[in-house]
């Protein structure tokens, strides 16, 4: 099948062209990426981000707020109703790791709410497309399909995507709370909000930092799943009255904590 939106369509073609881009400095050996100011993990970004930005002001007049242009004034932003949020190489560690667990992410933020998403993972070649009310998908070397998330069944092992490394006391908390076993799913950049989505995963809390371009593409796609991604209290981790995740509405474009449930 191909994805009924002809915008999407677009958006999915420009992502994997900076893919295309990002693979060409992956592949390379680039073991003194520390001690180097042009490092490759730096050159990968910002050929990604040149791509990306120069295909969307072809495609739209929408403005655009990427990791790699980040020095926006809140003061202009804060008058923007639509725009192209960007993140041109999302997933450092697992770049620099070689284990191809990074993505591209582009999302269409219309008043406060991703409504578009895709996160393109290029060492992969899978995508995750979502329009919220419309659906969602996955494409790879198998075809597109789409994908829905999937809530927990009494009895049902919890899967949370969740560190490899250490759990923190408020992950603890969290996980207590669950009834029954539960299963850490590993997983690196927004590729982790999309194991929701792909009903792979029943919960996502995140209680690190992270920023608005590292979530947004992957926010469409987990609403347009039906998933919700809600603001997370550490002390009330599971509150059903937890207040949505929204976008460039203050100064700052740090996230709060948030818990991506099916």
């Amino acid at each position: 099948m191909t994805l009924p939106d002809p915008l999407a369509q677009q958006i999915l073609r420009i992502a994997k062209k900076a893919g295309n881009e990002i693979m060409g400095i992956y592949e390379k050996d680039f073991d003194i990426y520390e001690k180097q100011d042009t490092s490759p993990l730096t050159e990968a970004d910002l050929a990604a981000h040149k791509c990306i930005v120069k295909e969307l002001k072809e495609l739209s007049d929408l403005p655009i707020l990427s990791e790699e242009s980040a020095d926006i004034d809140w003061e202009e932003r804060q008058t923007w109703q639509q725009y192209w949020l960007v993140d041109p190489l999302d997933g450092t560690k697992e770049f620099i790791k070689k284990n191809g667990e990074f993505t591209v992410n582009i999302a269409l933020i219309d008043n406060g709410k991703p409504t578009m998403g895709v996160v393109y993972a290029p060492a992969r070649k899978e995508a995750y497309v979502g329009i919220v009310g419309k659906g969602a998908w996955i494409e790879t070397a198998a075809g597109t399909q789409p994908i829905a998330a999937r809530q927990h069944r009494s009895g049902e092992t919890w899967k949370v995507v969740g560190s490899r490394s250490h759990q923190s006391p408020e992950i603890k908390n969290l996980l207590e709370q669950l009834e029954g076993e539960t299963e850490l799913v590993a997983m690196g950049s927004s590729l982790k909000l999309c194991l929701v989505a792909s009903g792979d995963a029943h919960l996502y809390p995140r209680l690190g930092p992270t920023s608005e371009w590292d979530t947004g593409a992957a926010h469409a796609v987990a609403l347009a799943a039906g998933a919700n991604v809600t603001v997370l209290d550490p002390d009330n981790p599971l509150d059903p009255d937890a207040e949505p995740l929204s976008y460039n509405q203050k100064s700052s474009v740090l996230n709060p904590f948030f818990l991506v449930s099916a």
